[in-house]
Parts: structure tokens; sequence; C-alpha cells
């Protein structure tokens, strides 16, 4: 379990985010959804380990990581896919997997590498250079790059982001099969309809602070979240 206890950040006199608290299970996608500028990017940040906490504290299992870097929260099983793009774009799609392999310390294990095309469905674009793939494509191969090392949970960024409609409808069904390998996910997007197909429940933020948190259904249902974010004739 990811577990966010009581995080607070200030930027001087700013209050950015008051009081959140969040978790994770192993195997759910939860989602971390609010207004622009309402403190949920801040709140992401944190749990990535890009923000430090004013006060506050996060925990891997029983593993308190407040204070760790982001390549000290991976060798503890936590995986980050940032909003902008980050495959090396010199490189084959399989060199990409590849080289991350090669610089975690593991076994070197090329069918581990044929596994993953396979299961992204990526094999066939396996020899092409990153350089050349289209933005749906790419991030298809970040998130199979991010299951090299074997993660119990995915934090995304931003998913959806510059893709077309028929990319995000196969990114969903990659985050879904994510699910079902056991991995926790949790994800912020500026899609919320997409978002709220896919997701088990979310947090909404609004203000700095925790609004609700819910089911889809239950979000959709409620009447402050529309107010605040949503809109009255939202709908799923």
């Amino acid at each position: 379990m990811i577990r966010a206890e009581n995080l607070v950040k200030r930027y001087n006199k700013l209050l950015a985010v008051n009081d959140i608290s969040i978790k994770v299970e192993k195997g759910e996608i939860v989602g971390l959804l609010g207004p622009n500028g309402a403190g949920k990017t801040t709140t992401f940040y944190m749990i990535v380990g890009l923000t430090k906490p004013t006060s506050g504290s996060i925990y891997k299992d029983n593993i308190n990581i407040t204070r760790f870097p982001i390549h000290k929260r991976a060798s503890f099983g936590i995986a980050y896919l940032p909003q902008e793009p980050s495959v090396f774009r010199k490189l084959t799609v399989y060199e990409n997997l590849l080289l991350i392999l090669s610089v975690s310390g593991k076994k070197m294990d090329k069918g581990k590498i044929r596994n993953i095309l396979d299961n992204f469905e990526i094999s066939n674009i396996a020899r092409k250079r990153c350089e050349l793939l289209s933005g749906g494509e790419a991030r298809k191969v970040e998130i199979a790059r991010s299951l090299i090392l074997d993660p119990d949970f995915l934090l995304l960024d931003e998913p959806f982001s510059g893709i077309d409609p028929k990319s995000v409808s196969e990114m969903k069904n990659m985050i879904s099969n994510l699910k079902n390998m056991g991995v926790g996910i949790l994800m912020t997007d500026h899609n919320v309809r997409d978002a709220l197909k896919i997701i088990d429940r979310a947090y909404i933020i609004s203000n700095g602070s925790m609004l609700f948190s819910g089911s889809p259904r239950e979000i959709t249902d409620h009447i402050e979240v529309k107010k605040e974010f949503l809109g009255n004739d939202f709908s799923l």
C-alpha cells in the first residue's frame, strides 16, 4: 500500500495543500482529480517525490519514504511516468526497454522484454526508433518500459494528454491490464470523463483541501463536486 497522511504544503504564506490523506492498494486504480490550481498536482508531486511536503508523511507499506528521492522510491517498487515524453528518441523501442533493464542491476532477461513487447502489443514497432513513434505509441512504450523493474505501484501523470481518442482507448485497456496484474495505480488527468471510466475510486481536491472521495458514481452524483468541479450537466 501507498499511504499519504496529513500532507501539508506551504509556499511562504500560501497554503497550497492542507491536510490531505490518501491511500492506494495494489490491484486498484485511484484518481487524484480536481480543478486547476486546486492542489492536486502539488499533492501528486509530493507522493511522487518531486516536491517535499511541509509536513505530513508518505509510506510504502510500513516504510516511511517521505524524504526519499524518486530513484530511491523506485527501489521500493514505485514507478513514475511523467506527463512529458520520456522515451530515448534516438533508440529503438526494444533498446529503450533493454537500457532500463541493463542499468537496473537486474539479470539481463531478454525473454522478459519480449513478453512485455507482446503483452502490450508493441512487438510490431520493437525495431522502430522512438523519434518516429506517434504520441500514443510513445505513451504505450513508456508504460511498458516502466514494468521492466516489476513495480508494485505506478504513478501516472496525465496519461491521456496529447494523444488521440483511439490511443486513449488503448491506454485505458493497458491501465486495466496493469490492474489485473496486481499493480496499484495512482493517476491524475485533466481528461476527467475518461479517467472516471477507468478508476475504481477517486479523491477530489478543491482549494487545497479534500472535497470528497468515492466511486465514480458517487463522485458524479455529489452536489458539491458538481458545483466546484464537474458542472451540473456532467454525466458519465
